[in-house]
């Protein structure tokens, strides 16, 4: 089965843009383990910088870029196996050594 990531930038006015991308899973991880290192990696438990992980920025390209209410961070929202075709340019594997690189003390809510 392949993976599907799910995930959504929020802006401060708290309007929504919604992606995901499917990895292939060559090597059949669980989505147990998976998830467990995404979570690990997430800024408090939850978001993430998308540039940071090599997916694409879910900021709303129709609106001009208003730092009242913009800021770099998206959310996680779910992992789910998948029977679909893979979407993304490298596998899970890759990914999740991707993500573990991820320097979260810059991040860190004081």
């Amino acid at each position: 089965m392949n993976i599907r990531f799910c995930y959504l930038y929020r802006d401060g006015a708290n309007y929504k843009n919604f992606n995901e991308i499917v990895f292939s899973n060559p090597n059949a991880i669980g989505r147990e383990e998976i998830e467990e290192i995404i979570r690990k990696n997430l800024i408090d438990g939850k978001w993430f910088v998308s540039k940071e992980w090599d997916l694409p920025d879910m900021h709303f390209r129709e609106f001009e870029h208003d730092s009242e209410i913009d800021h770099d961070w998206h959310e996680f929202e779910a992992i789910e196996e998948t029977s679909e075709d893979d979407t993304a340019q490298c596998c899970i594997e890759d990914f999740l050594l991707l993500v573990n690189k991820t320097d979260l003390a810059k991040w860190r809510i004081s």
